[in-house]
This record gives structure tokens, sequence and C-alpha cells, in this order.
């Protein structure tokens, strides 16, 4: 029933130890968000899912394949450091790619007009791929990744210098890949990113797993302490308050961790100062990944 499968997997290089015992499993047909800061170990992960890289230790299992690179025709990989062909033309390297994963060059100039389209790129299929914009260079790549229809779609930090109109296409586009049944594993350090798209998330940090499981089930676990205020005095009046074990301050609004009945803190608030904004609200990705890493987590 899962698309990828990793058990007790450890990765090295020389003195650092990249991948410490990661076990996870990603559901078929999902958007799962792979996520945590820089350096924690996720674009390795990646690669060796990939079999780019192999594990000193562990069990990895793609689509039900074991120990090869069988499965590599049904998975599309969009790394993180873009690599496209410049001289070639947009319509050219898509072939290309297409053909490297099996695909007929008929169906591949089909299949590659209708992504070019629905990207608002036709106008440019005729056209080097040097002479492109670096946004446009990415949907091009995306579209080589996507085009022959994968099982399994690997993105990594997929939205990384897109402005804000091609951010929401690709994110669409993802989405619709998710409903047609492919799984889409999402790596990113935006936390805010993977919120929005993700059915369940793995967050990694110094190369261990330190939160798993869908974000219905995350947000359940993390979420009954957390309350969300706009009051005078904010910050500095909200930390002195007994009870009150952190505050994220947000400026219009400040999101308060509080150790008790939220009734009592609403008490002690309207005796204290004026109250404008009251609620119970989930705490953020990037909140909980604050409380389980402890105070490491805030330099990372």
């Amino acid at each position: 029933m899962h698309a990828v499968s990793l058990e007790g997997i450890d990765k090295t290089f020389q003195a650092h130890k990249a991948v410490d015992g990661l076990s996870l499993a990603v559901p078929r047909g999902a958007i799962y968000g792979f996520i945590g800061p820089n350096g924690s170990g996720k674009t390795t992960t990646l690669r060796m899912i990939l079999h780019i890289l192999h594990p000193d230790a562990g069990r990895i299992e793609v689509l039900g394949e074991q120990g090869s690179r069988a499965a590599n025709d049904r998975v599309g990989y969009l790394p993180e450091e873009r690599g496209l062909y410049r001289k070639m033309t947009v319509r050219r390297v898509l072939a290309y790619y297409a053909a490297l994963k099996g695909m007929a060059s008929r169906a591949a100039r089909t299949a590659g007009d209708a992504w070019l389209e629905r990207l608002d790129l036709t106008k440019w299929a005729g056209h080097r791929v040097e002479t492109l914009s670096k946004g446009m260079q990415q949907k091009v790549q995306f579209i080589s990744t996507v085009m022959t229809r994968p099982e399994l779609v690997i993105l990594d930090e997929p939205f990384s210098g897109l402005d804000p109109v091609n951010l929401e296409v690709l994110r669409d586009v993802i989405l619709e890949l998710r409903d047609d049944g492919t799984t889409v594993i999402f790596s990113t350090h935006d936390m805010g990113k993977a919120e929005e798209l993700c059915d369940s998330i793995c967050m990694i940090f110094r190369g261990q797993k330190v939160l798993d499981g869908t974000l219905d089930a995350i947000k359940t676990q993390y979420g009954s302490d957390t309350v969300r205020l706009r009051v005078d005095g904010g910050h500095e009046l909200l930390a002195r308050l007994p009870g009150v074990s952190s505050v994220h301050d947000y400026g219009q609004f400040q999101d308060v961790r509080y150790d008790g009945d939220p009734q009592e803190l609403l008490q002690n608030l309207v005796s204290t100062t004026r109250v404008t904004h009251f609620e119970m609200a989930t705490p953020s990705l990037h909140q909980v990944f604050l409380r389980i890493a402890g105070p490491e987590a805030a330099d990372a």
C-alpha cells in the first residue's frame, strides 16, 4: 500500500552523519511533505530513494522494488539543482527527457505541447532554453519531470525562486497530480508551503525524524494549548502572565502557548488590559518544529 518505504536508513559522509536511523512510509496517492531546515538530510534521503546514493545501512523499497533502479522509469524527479541543456530548444529538451523514460516520440510531442499550453509556454517551444527567464526554465524542468505521467513524483524545493503567479500555477498542478492518483513527495524547508499542500508530513532534523503523520493528526496532537489573541501591551505583557510558556508575536496578533484553562487566561487578560481578539488556534508546523526540536531548532 506504500509508494516508498524506508527502514532504519543510515548515511554518513566522513565524520558527518547525514541520515540517522530514518524509517518512514509514504502512502500511495498522497502529497507527502518531507520537511526540515536546510542541511537536515532531506536531499540525501531523496537521492537514496532514487538510488543516486546508497545507504550505509537499512532497507529501501520504491513502488514495490528493492535494491535496484528498476522502478526509476516510473519515477519523476525534480532536483534542487536545476539542469537543462541550454542550447536545445524547449520542445527538443522535453522530447529528450521523455525518451530517457521510454516514451515514444509522437506521444512525447503531444504530451509536451499539452503541458506547454497548460503552463503558458507554447510560444517559447521553439526557443533555446538559454533565452528563457529563470522562472520559465523552472517550469520547463517541471514539465520534463511530470510529462511521462510517473506513478511517483519527487520534488526537491520545487518553488525556490518562483514568483507568486508561477508558484500558484505549480501548486495547482501538484494538486491535480495527486487527484489523478500520483504520489508526490514534496521536499522543502518552507513549512508554510508544506502546511498548505501536504496530506502527510515527515519532519527531519539533524538527520533524524522528529515528527511523522497526517497533517490532521499533527494538528490534533499539538493544537490544544495555543491561543491566538490581540491585546494592548502585546508580547511584553503576555510573556509575564502565569501559565504562558511561549509567545510568538506576528505583529497584528500573538500566538500564546498556555498551560491551563484558556478561560482563566481570558479572565486574567480582561482584568489586566484591553482584549480585541481571542480564539483557540492550531500552531503552525514551524511552531510545532520549534517545540519538538527544542532550543537547537531556533538556530536552524
